[in-house]
C-alpha cells in the first residue's frame, strides 16, 4: 500500500532477540525483511527503551542477556535503510488523551496509548505487535505478524 508506515512494538523486538522465545523465528525474519528492506517503517522510542529493560531484566528470565548485546541489536536496527525512530510531538498530550479516553485505558495500558499516539502522530498506519491491548485504541490498524 502506497503511503503506508507500519511500525514495530515491543514485543516483536523481544521475540526477534529473545533465542529462547517460542515466537523468536518468526520475529526474526519479520525483523530481517524490515531491515532489509528500503521501504520506511518505525520504532518508538519508547518500544526502544522497553525492549532495553525487558531483555535484561533478572526478574523475566532465568538469563538475562547482558545489556551491551541488547544495545548492539539496537544499534544494528538503526542501521536499516528505512528505520524511523519516533517520538513525542507537539500535539502529543492532545492524542494520548484522546486515546486513554476512547479506550478507557488505565494502569499499565497508559503505556501503550503513549505508543500508539507516538505511532498516530507520525501517520503510522499499522502497528506490528502481539499486544492485543493495542485493538482498543481507536484509528490505529494492528496485524500480528507472527501468526
Amino acid at each position: 500500500m502506497a503511503g503506508s508506515l507500519i511500525a514495530v512494538d515491543t514485543n516483536i523486538l523481544v521475540y526477534a532477540h529473545n533465542r529462547a522465545s517460542e515466537w523468536h523465528a518468526a520475529a526474526r525474519r519479520t525483523m530481517a525483511e524490515m531491515a532489509e528492506s528500503p521501504a520506511p517503517w518505525a520504532i518508538a522510542w519508547p518500544c526502544i527503551h522497553e525492549f532495553l529493560a525487558v531483555v535484561t531484566n533478572p526478574r523475566l528470565f532465568q538469563h538475562p542477556g547482558p545489556m551491551d548485546s541488547a544495545l548492539k541489536q539496537v544499534e544494528a536496527w538503526m542501521e536499516a535503510p528505512g528505520l524511523q525512530l519516533i517520538g513525542e510531538m507537539q500535539g502529543h498530550w492532545t492524542e494520548l488523551c484522546r486515546l486513554l479516553r476512547s479506550g478507557r485505558l488505565a494502569g499499565g495500558a497508559v503505556h501503550d496509548g503513549r505508543i500508539a499516539a507516538i505511532c498516530l502522530e507520525h501517520g503510522v498506519t499499522e502497528l506490528w505487535t502481539s499486544d492485543r491491548d493495542f485493538s482498543r485504541m481507536s484509528g490505529l490498524r494492528v496485524r500480528n505478524p507472527l501468526v
